[in-house]
Protein backbone atom coordinates (compact mmCIF):
# COMPACT_ATOMS: atom_id res chain seq x y z
CA UNK A 1 0.00 0.00 0.00
CA UNK A 2 1.31 3.26 -0.93
CA UNK A 3 1.79 6.02 1.71
CA UNK A 4 -0.77 8.22 0.60
CA UNK A 5 -3.12 4.83 0.63
CA UNK A 6 -3.17 4.74 4.19
CA UNK A 7 -6.04 4.58 5.90
CA UNK A 8 -6.41 7.69 8.50
CA UNK A 9 -7.56 4.92 12.25
CA UNK A 10 -7.36 8.35 14.83
CA UNK A 11 -10.68 8.69 16.67
CA UNK A 12 -12.84 11.36 15.29
CA UNK A 13 -12.80 14.39 17.20
CA UNK A 14 -15.02 13.96 20.44
CA UNK A 15 -15.14 11.07 20.43
CA UNK A 16 -13.35 9.23 23.16
CA UNK A 17 -11.75 5.80 23.86
CA UNK A 18 -10.35 4.45 26.71
CA UNK A 19 -7.29 2.58 27.87
CA UNK A 20 -8.04 -0.70 29.98
CA UNK A 21 -6.78 0.81 32.63
CA UNK A 22 -9.24 3.99 32.10
CA UNK A 23 -12.03 1.61 31.60
CA UNK A 24 -11.56 -0.55 34.65
CA UNK A 25 -11.93 2.88 36.73
CA UNK A 26 -15.14 3.33 34.58
CA UNK A 27 -16.59 0.16 35.31
CA UNK A 28 -16.24 0.51 38.58
CA UNK A 29 -17.66 3.78 38.64
CA UNK A 30 -20.79 2.87 36.81
CA UNK A 31 -21.29 -0.33 39.57
CA UNK A 32 -21.45 2.14 42.52
CA UNK A 33 -23.85 4.15 40.94
CA UNK A 34 -25.63 1.43 39.88
CA UNK A 35 -25.67 -0.19 42.88
CA UNK A 36 -26.91 2.95 44.63
CA UNK A 37 -29.65 3.58 42.07
CA UNK A 38 -30.62 0.03 42.72
CA UNK A 39 -30.85 0.65 46.35
CA UNK A 40 -33.71 3.82 46.10
CA UNK A 41 -35.34 1.45 43.38
CA UNK A 42 -35.20 2.22 40.57
CA UNK A 43 -35.34 0.01 37.53
CA UNK A 44 -32.42 -0.44 34.58
CA UNK A 45 -33.99 0.71 30.89
CA UNK A 46 -32.38 1.44 27.37
CA UNK A 47 -33.67 3.57 24.80
CA UNK A 48 -32.22 4.23 21.37
CA UNK A 49 -29.29 6.15 20.41
CA UNK A 50 -31.64 7.20 17.04
CA UNK A 51 -34.85 9.29 17.75
CA UNK A 52 -37.09 11.37 15.84
CA UNK A 53 -36.21 14.82 15.65
CA UNK A 54 -39.35 15.85 16.31
CA UNK A 55 -39.14 14.05 19.83
CA UNK A 56 -35.76 15.51 20.59
CA UNK A 57 -36.90 19.28 19.62
CA UNK A 58 -39.94 18.77 21.81
CA UNK A 59 -41.35 21.37 24.71
CA UNK A 60 -38.96 24.34 23.08
CA UNK A 61 -35.89 21.89 22.90
CA UNK A 62 -34.39 23.21 19.59
CA UNK A 63 -31.09 21.29 20.37
CA UNK A 64 -28.39 23.42 19.12
CA UNK A 65 -26.33 20.51 19.38
CA UNK A 66 -28.24 18.01 18.04
CA UNK A 67 -25.85 15.71 15.34
CA UNK A 68 -28.59 15.41 12.86
CA UNK A 69 -28.90 13.32 9.27
CA UNK A 70 -29.07 9.59 10.93
CA UNK A 71 -30.52 8.04 7.56
CA UNK A 72 -29.35 5.14 5.77
CA UNK A 73 -26.54 5.83 3.33
CA UNK A 74 -28.25 3.95 0.12
CA UNK A 75 -25.66 2.90 -2.81
CA UNK A 76 -26.39 4.28 -6.10
CA UNK A 77 -28.71 1.82 -7.29
CA UNK A 78 -30.93 1.74 -3.99
CA UNK A 79 -31.41 5.69 -4.17
CA UNK A 80 -34.79 5.44 -5.18
CA UNK A 81 -35.65 3.49 -1.85
CA UNK A 82 -37.65 5.65 0.73
CA UNK A 83 -37.94 4.55 4.71
CA UNK A 84 -40.95 1.83 5.05
CA UNK A 85 -42.14 4.66 7.78
CA UNK A 86 -42.54 7.29 5.47
CA UNK A 87 -39.87 9.40 6.67
CA UNK A 88 -37.81 11.22 4.35
CA UNK A 89 -34.87 13.82 4.16
CA UNK A 90 -32.21 13.76 6.54
CA UNK A 91 -32.83 15.52 9.52
CA UNK A 92 -36.00 13.62 10.13
CA UNK A 93 -34.07 11.82 12.85
CA UNK A 94 -30.82 12.37 14.78
CA UNK A 95 -28.79 11.15 17.71
CA UNK A 96 -30.49 11.58 21.26
CA UNK A 97 -28.40 14.63 23.19
CA UNK A 98 -29.34 13.23 26.81
CA UNK A 99 -31.57 10.35 28.40
CA UNK A 100 -34.62 12.84 29.81
CA UNK A 101 -36.45 13.73 26.63
CA UNK A 102 -35.94 9.99 24.80
CA UNK A 103 -37.69 8.52 28.63
CA UNK A 104 -40.43 10.66 27.91
CA UNK A 105 -41.24 9.62 24.79
CA UNK A 106 -40.13 5.56 26.38
CA UNK A 107 -42.96 6.44 28.70
CA UNK A 108 -45.24 7.58 26.08
CA UNK A 109 -44.47 4.40 23.76
CA UNK A 110 -45.17 2.05 26.67
CA UNK A 111 -47.90 3.88 29.24
CA UNK A 112 -49.63 0.56 29.59
CA UNK A 113 -46.91 -1.85 30.64
CA UNK A 114 -45.47 0.19 33.10
CA UNK A 115 -46.27 0.77 37.25
CA UNK A 116 -46.49 4.15 38.27
CA UNK A 117 -44.77 5.88 39.87
CA UNK A 118 -41.84 4.79 37.71
CA UNK A 119 -38.55 4.88 38.44
CA UNK A 120 -35.84 4.00 36.09
CA UNK A 121 -31.99 4.60 35.35
CA UNK A 122 -30.21 4.58 32.38
CA UNK A 123 -26.04 4.61 31.82
CA UNK A 124 -26.05 5.17 27.93
CA UNK A 125 -24.42 6.78 25.61
CA UNK A 126 -25.61 10.28 24.36
CA UNK A 127 -24.29 12.29 21.82
CA UNK A 128 -23.80 16.40 21.08
CA UNK A 129 -22.88 17.97 18.04
CA UNK A 130 -20.24 20.59 19.96
CA UNK A 131 -16.73 21.85 19.42
CA UNK A 132 -14.47 19.24 20.78
CA UNK A 133 -12.10 20.38 23.88
CA UNK A 134 -10.28 19.42 26.75
CA UNK A 135 -13.03 17.48 28.85
CA UNK A 136 -15.99 18.86 26.26
CA UNK A 137 -17.31 15.09 24.20
CA UNK A 138 -19.34 14.66 21.49
CA UNK A 139 -20.11 11.28 22.27
CA UNK A 140 -20.28 10.35 26.27
CA UNK A 141 -22.14 8.19 28.58
CA UNK A 142 -24.47 9.64 31.06
CA UNK A 143 -26.12 7.95 34.24
CA UNK A 144 -29.56 8.57 34.53
CA UNK A 145 -32.04 8.47 37.60
CA UNK A 146 -36.16 9.95 36.93
CA UNK A 147 -38.95 8.59 38.31
CA UNK A 148 -42.58 9.85 36.43
CA UNK A 149 -46.05 9.87 37.92
CA UNK A 150 -49.22 10.06 36.94
CA UNK A 151 -50.92 13.21 38.07
CA UNK A 152 -49.38 13.75 41.24
CA UNK A 153 -45.92 12.94 42.07
CA UNK A 154 -44.68 13.64 45.89
CA UNK A 155 -42.03 15.97 46.76
CA UNK A 156 -40.49 13.20 48.51
CA UNK A 157 -38.87 12.15 45.49
CA UNK A 158 -37.22 15.39 44.93
CA UNK A 159 -35.71 14.93 48.47
CA UNK A 160 -34.01 11.72 47.58
CA UNK A 161 -32.30 13.05 44.95
CA UNK A 162 -29.48 14.88 47.15
CA UNK A 163 -29.89 11.41 49.76
CA UNK A 164 -28.84 9.18 46.08
CA UNK A 165 -26.08 12.24 45.18
CA UNK A 166 -24.62 12.30 48.67
CA UNK A 167 -24.29 8.15 48.94
CA UNK A 168 -22.38 8.36 45.58
CA UNK A 169 -19.97 10.11 45.74
CA UNK A 170 -19.51 9.55 49.31
CA UNK A 171 -18.60 6.05 48.03
CA UNK A 172 -16.70 7.21 45.31
CA UNK A 173 -14.33 9.48 47.83
CA UNK A 174 -13.96 12.14 46.04
CA UNK A 175 -13.62 15.16 48.81
CA UNK A 176 -16.08 17.48 49.71
CA UNK A 177 -18.92 18.56 47.69
CA UNK A 178 -21.69 20.62 48.11
CA UNK A 179 -25.31 19.95 46.28
CA UNK A 180 -27.03 23.18 45.58
CA UNK A 181 -30.97 23.71 45.79
CA UNK A 182 -33.24 25.81 44.07
CA UNK A 183 -37.05 26.37 42.77
CA UNK A 184 -37.66 27.58 39.72
CA UNK A 185 -40.95 28.43 40.97
CA UNK A 186 -39.55 30.92 43.10
CA UNK A 187 -37.51 32.35 40.23
CA UNK A 188 -39.91 32.63 38.14
CA UNK A 189 -42.29 34.32 40.95
CA UNK A 190 -39.44 36.67 42.09
CA UNK A 191 -39.57 37.75 38.50
CA UNK A 192 -42.74 38.48 38.71
CA UNK A 193 -43.05 40.03 41.76
CA UNK A 194 -40.53 43.21 39.98
CA UNK A 195 -42.69 43.21 37.08
CA UNK A 196 -40.22 41.18 34.41
CA UNK A 197 -42.92 40.38 31.63
CA UNK A 198 -43.96 37.21 30.39
CA UNK A 199 -42.44 36.60 27.79
CA UNK A 200 -39.11 37.48 29.50
CA UNK A 201 -39.03 35.41 32.17
CA UNK A 202 -37.40 32.21 30.59
CA UNK A 203 -34.81 34.18 28.97
CA UNK A 204 -33.87 35.81 32.23
CA UNK A 205 -33.66 32.70 33.54
CA UNK A 206 -31.38 31.16 31.30
CA UNK A 207 -29.12 34.04 31.82
CA UNK A 208 -29.60 34.05 35.24
CA UNK A 209 -28.10 30.46 35.27
CA UNK A 210 -24.46 31.72 33.65
CA UNK A 211 -23.93 34.00 36.79
CA UNK A 212 -21.11 31.37 37.69
CA UNK A 213 -19.60 31.13 34.23
CA UNK A 214 -19.81 34.34 33.05
CA UNK A 215 -19.90 36.63 36.36
CA UNK A 216 -22.69 39.50 37.18
CA UNK A 217 -21.19 42.43 34.89
CA UNK A 218 -22.06 39.95 32.08
CA UNK A 219 -25.04 38.73 33.48
CA UNK A 220 -26.55 42.29 34.27
CA UNK A 221 -25.28 43.01 30.44
CA UNK A 222 -27.36 40.15 29.29
CA UNK A 223 -30.69 41.19 31.75
CA UNK A 224 -30.51 44.82 30.44
CA UNK A 225 -29.99 43.54 26.75
CA UNK A 226 -33.53 41.51 27.16
CA UNK A 227 -35.25 44.84 28.13
CA UNK A 228 -35.04 44.31 31.95
CA UNK A 229 -34.46 48.06 33.71
CA UNK A 230 -31.26 48.54 35.17
CA UNK A 231 -33.55 49.26 38.82
CA UNK A 232 -34.88 45.29 38.30
CA UNK A 233 -31.82 44.29 37.19
CA UNK A 234 -30.25 45.69 40.40
CA UNK A 235 -33.26 43.62 42.75
CA UNK A 236 -32.64 40.46 40.63
CA UNK A 237 -28.97 40.35 41.78
CA UNK A 238 -29.31 41.68 44.90
CA UNK A 239 -31.77 38.51 45.48
CA UNK A 240 -30.00 35.84 43.52
CA UNK A 241 -26.99 36.48 46.06
CA UNK A 242 -28.99 35.55 48.83
CA UNK A 243 -26.92 33.55 51.13
CA UNK A 244 -26.67 32.03 54.34
CA UNK A 245 -27.64 28.89 55.99
CA UNK A 246 -30.16 26.63 54.95
CA UNK A 247 -32.63 27.97 57.38
CA UNK A 248 -31.63 31.30 57.35
CA UNK A 249 -32.13 31.39 53.51
CA UNK A 250 -35.93 30.29 54.39
CA UNK A 251 -36.10 33.23 56.54
CA UNK A 252 -35.30 35.63 54.16
CA UNK A 253 -37.52 34.09 51.36
CA UNK A 254 -40.85 33.69 54.08
CA UNK A 255 -40.26 37.45 54.73
CA UNK A 256 -39.98 37.90 51.07
CA UNK A 257 -43.30 36.20 50.13
CA UNK A 258 -44.83 38.52 52.86
CA UNK A 259 -43.82 41.48 51.09
CA UNK A 260 -45.05 40.16 47.93
CA UNK A 261 -48.61 39.18 48.83
CA UNK A 262 -50.29 38.13 45.63
CA UNK A 263 -46.69 36.18 44.63
CA UNK A 264 -48.57 33.25 44.61
CA UNK A 265 -45.87 31.36 42.32
CA UNK A 266 -43.19 32.70 44.39
CA UNK A 267 -44.59 31.34 47.81
CA UNK A 268 -45.33 27.79 46.33
CA UNK A 269 -42.01 27.88 45.48
CA UNK A 270 -41.02 28.60 49.14
CA UNK A 271 -43.14 25.68 50.62
CA UNK A 272 -42.11 23.26 47.70
CA UNK A 273 -38.22 24.00 48.37
CA UNK A 274 -39.09 24.10 52.45
CA UNK A 275 -40.77 20.59 51.96
CA UNK A 276 -37.99 18.80 50.17
CA UNK A 277 -35.48 20.18 52.18
CA UNK A 278 -36.94 19.06 55.59
CA UNK A 279 -37.16 15.75 53.38
CA UNK A 280 -33.59 15.40 52.67
CA UNK A 281 -32.45 16.01 56.25
CA UNK A 282 -35.15 13.48 57.26
CA UNK A 283 -33.20 11.07 54.90
CA UNK A 284 -29.89 11.26 56.69
CA UNK A 285 -28.35 13.77 54.69
CA UNK A 286 -25.54 16.44 56.46
CA UNK A 287 -26.05 20.15 56.92
CA UNK A 288 -22.72 20.37 55.01
CA UNK A 289 -23.53 18.16 51.98
CA UNK A 290 -26.06 20.85 50.74
CA UNK A 291 -27.66 24.32 50.74
CA UNK A 292 -29.69 26.78 49.34
CA UNK A 293 -28.10 28.52 46.00
CA UNK A 294 -30.74 31.08 44.49
CA UNK A 295 -28.86 31.61 41.20
CA UNK A 296 -29.09 27.85 40.15
CA UNK A 297 -31.45 27.88 37.57
CA UNK A 298 -30.39 25.39 35.16
CA UNK A 299 -31.39 26.43 31.54
CA UNK A 300 -33.09 23.47 30.00
CA UNK A 301 -36.65 24.78 29.46
CA UNK A 302 -38.66 21.94 30.68
CA UNK A 303 -37.60 21.96 34.70
CA UNK A 304 -40.77 23.55 36.86
CA UNK A 305 -39.61 23.19 40.24
CA UNK A 306 -36.47 22.56 42.36
CA UNK A 307 -33.57 21.97 40.60
CA UNK A 308 -30.07 20.89 41.71
CA UNK A 309 -26.46 21.52 41.08
CA UNK A 310 -23.83 19.98 42.40
CA UNK A 311 -20.06 21.30 43.16
CA UNK A 312 -16.70 19.67 44.53
CA UNK A 313 -15.08 22.14 46.90
CA UNK A 314 -11.58 23.23 46.08
CA UNK A 315 -12.47 22.26 42.17
CA UNK A 316 -15.51 24.68 41.42
CA UNK A 317 -13.97 25.22 37.91
CA UNK A 318 -14.80 21.46 37.36
CA UNK A 319 -18.64 23.00 37.21
CA UNK A 320 -21.79 20.79 38.14
CA UNK A 321 -20.86 17.16 38.51
CA UNK A 322 -24.33 16.39 39.25
CA UNK A 323 -27.33 17.94 38.01
CA UNK A 324 -31.46 17.88 37.20
CA UNK A 325 -34.75 19.21 38.32
CA UNK A 326 -38.57 18.95 38.69
CA UNK A 327 -40.70 19.15 35.47
CA UNK A 328 -44.06 18.96 35.27
CA UNK A 329 -45.14 18.91 31.44
CA UNK A 330 -42.27 17.11 29.44
CA UNK A 331 -44.24 13.74 29.67
CA UNK A 332 -47.62 14.90 29.34
CA UNK A 333 -46.90 16.32 26.30
CA UNK A 334 -46.67 12.99 24.46
CA UNK A 335 -49.83 12.09 25.98
CA UNK A 336 -51.94 15.33 26.52
CA UNK A 337 -52.19 14.38 30.51
CA UNK A 338 -50.14 15.76 33.53
CA UNK A 339 -46.86 13.91 34.48
CA UNK A 340 -44.62 14.72 36.37
CA UNK A 341 -41.60 13.93 36.83
CA UNK A 342 -38.18 14.49 38.68
CA UNK A 343 -34.73 13.13 38.21
CA UNK A 344 -30.45 13.90 37.83
CA UNK A 345 -27.78 13.05 35.80
CA UNK A 346 -24.41 12.62 36.13
CA UNK A 347 -22.02 13.04 32.83
CA UNK A 348 -19.85 10.14 33.68
CA UNK A 349 -17.66 10.22 30.66
CA UNK A 350 -16.78 13.95 31.33
CA UNK A 351 -16.65 13.59 35.05
CA UNK A 352 -13.64 10.87 34.71
CA UNK A 353 -12.04 13.13 32.68
CA UNK A 354 -12.11 15.97 34.82
CA UNK A 355 -11.33 14.14 37.98
CA UNK A 356 -8.31 12.14 36.61
CA UNK A 357 -6.95 15.66 35.47
CA UNK A 358 -7.08 17.24 38.82
CA UNK A 359 -5.69 14.25 40.36
CA UNK A 360 -9.06 13.32 42.36
CA UNK A 361 -9.41 9.95 40.64
CA UNK A 362 -6.54 7.90 39.77
CA UNK A 363 -6.99 4.84 36.87
CA UNK A 364 -6.94 1.33 37.93
CA UNK A 365 -4.19 -1.45 36.53
CA UNK A 366 -4.76 -2.59 33.18
CA UNK A 367 -6.10 -5.68 34.21
CA UNK A 368 -8.32 -7.17 36.92
CA UNK A 369 -6.11 -10.67 36.85
CA UNK A 370 -4.64 -10.84 40.02
CA UNK A 371 -3.10 -14.45 39.60
CA UNK A 372 -0.82 -15.60 36.75
CA UNK A 373 0.06 -19.38 36.83
CA UNK A 374 3.18 -19.03 34.83
CA UNK A 375 4.24 -22.15 32.22
CA UNK A 376 6.81 -23.97 33.11
CA UNK A 377 6.64 -27.16 31.00
CA UNK A 378 4.18 -28.03 28.16
CA UNK A 379 3.71 -31.48 29.40
CA UNK A 380 2.01 -29.85 32.59
CA UNK A 381 -0.41 -27.72 30.94
CA UNK A 382 -3.22 -29.92 32.67
CA UNK A 383 -1.73 -29.27 35.88
CA UNK A 384 -2.10 -25.65 34.96
CA UNK A 385 -5.30 -25.76 33.54
CA UNK A 386 -6.91 -27.73 36.97
CA UNK A 387 -5.10 -25.35 39.10
CA UNK A 388 -6.99 -22.22 37.35
CA UNK A 389 -10.04 -22.98 37.51
CA UNK A 390 -9.68 -24.19 41.68
CA UNK A 391 -8.61 -20.82 41.88
CA UNK A 392 -11.09 -19.44 39.96
CA UNK A 393 -13.67 -21.18 41.86
CA UNK A 394 -12.53 -19.88 44.74
CA UNK A 395 -13.29 -16.19 43.40
CA UNK A 396 -9.72 -15.04 42.48
CA UNK A 397 -9.18 -13.91 38.83
CA UNK A 398 -6.65 -15.71 36.75
CA UNK A 399 -4.57 -15.87 33.91
CA UNK A 400 -3.14 -18.79 32.58
CA UNK A 401 0.34 -18.52 30.66
CA UNK A 402 -0.27 -21.44 27.89
CA UNK A 403 2.89 -20.98 25.72
CA UNK A 404 6.27 -21.99 27.94
CA UNK A 405 8.63 -18.60 27.64
CA UNK A 406 12.00 -17.89 30.14
CA UNK A 407 10.14 -17.39 33.56
CA UNK A 408 11.79 -13.71 33.96
CA UNK A 409 9.48 -12.59 31.27
CA UNK A 410 6.77 -13.96 32.59
CA UNK A 411 6.99 -12.29 35.39
CA UNK A 412 7.92 -8.86 33.70
CA UNK A 413 4.95 -9.16 31.88
CA UNK A 414 2.60 -9.89 34.90
CA UNK A 415 4.61 -7.30 36.78
CA UNK A 416 3.88 -4.85 33.82
CA UNK A 417 -0.02 -5.22 33.67
CA UNK A 418 -0.03 -4.41 38.02
CA UNK A 419 -0.54 -8.46 38.72
CA UNK A 420 0.54 -8.89 42.06
CA UNK A 421 1.14 -12.86 42.42
CA UNK A 422 2.76 -15.92 39.95
CA UNK A 423 1.67 -19.25 40.97
CA UNK A 424 5.44 -21.75 39.90
CA UNK A 425 4.67 -25.29 39.42
CA UNK A 426 7.91 -27.67 38.24
CA UNK A 427 7.96 -31.38 37.61
CA UNK A 428 8.83 -31.67 41.29
CA UNK A 429 6.23 -29.35 42.72
CA UNK A 430 3.50 -31.29 40.80
CA UNK A 431 4.72 -34.53 41.71
CA UNK A 432 4.39 -33.01 45.71
CA UNK A 433 1.32 -31.62 44.78
CA UNK A 434 2.80 -28.22 45.82
CA UNK A 435 3.47 -25.00 44.45
CA UNK A 436 5.97 -22.02 44.39
CA UNK A 437 4.05 -18.13 44.95
CA UNK A 438 5.72 -15.36 44.20
CA UNK A 439 4.52 -11.80 45.18
CA UNK A 440 5.93 -9.79 42.36
CA UNK A 441 5.22 -6.41 45.14
CA UNK A 442 7.33 -7.76 47.58
CA UNK A 443 10.01 -10.15 45.94
CA UNK A 444 8.83 -12.58 48.66
CA UNK A 445 8.33 -16.04 47.33
CA UNK A 446 7.00 -19.34 49.42
CA UNK A 447 5.68 -22.42 49.19
CA UNK A 448 1.96 -23.96 49.41
CA UNK A 449 0.23 -26.78 48.98
CA UNK A 450 -1.46 -26.16 46.10
CA UNK A 451 -4.77 -27.28 48.37
CA UNK A 452 -3.86 -24.47 50.23
CA UNK A 453 -2.96 -22.03 47.45
CA UNK A 454 -6.60 -20.02 47.10
CA UNK A 455 -6.74 -19.24 50.57
CA UNK A 456 -3.33 -17.92 50.94
CA UNK A 457 -3.61 -16.05 47.93
CA UNK A 458 -6.74 -14.73 49.18
CA UNK A 459 -5.75 -14.08 52.72
CA UNK A 460 -2.38 -12.28 51.07
CA UNK A 461 -5.00 -10.47 49.15
CA UNK A 462 -6.24 -8.83 52.08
Amino acid sequence: MAKSDKINFSTPSGFPEFLPSEKRLEVYLIDIIRRVFESYGFTPIETPAVERLEVLQAKGNQGDNIIYGIDPILPPNRQAEKDKSGETGLEARALKFDQTVPFAAYIARHLNELTFPFARYQMDMVFRGERAKDGRFRQFRQCDIDVVARGKLSLLYDAQMPAIITEIFEDINIGDFVIRINNRKILTGFFQSVEVEENQIKACIATIDNLERSGEGKVKFELEKEGISSEQTEKIIEFIKIDGSVDNVLDKLNHIAQSFPEAEQFKLGVTELATVINGVRDLGVADKRFCIDLSIARGLNYYTGTVYETTLIGHEALGSICSGGRYEELVGMFLGEKMPGVGISIGLTRLISRLLKAGILNTFSPTPTQVVVVNMQEDLIPVYLKVSQQLRQAGINVVTNFEKRPLGKQFQAADKQGIQFCVIIGADEAAAQKSSLKDLKSGEQVEVALADLPEEIKRRLT
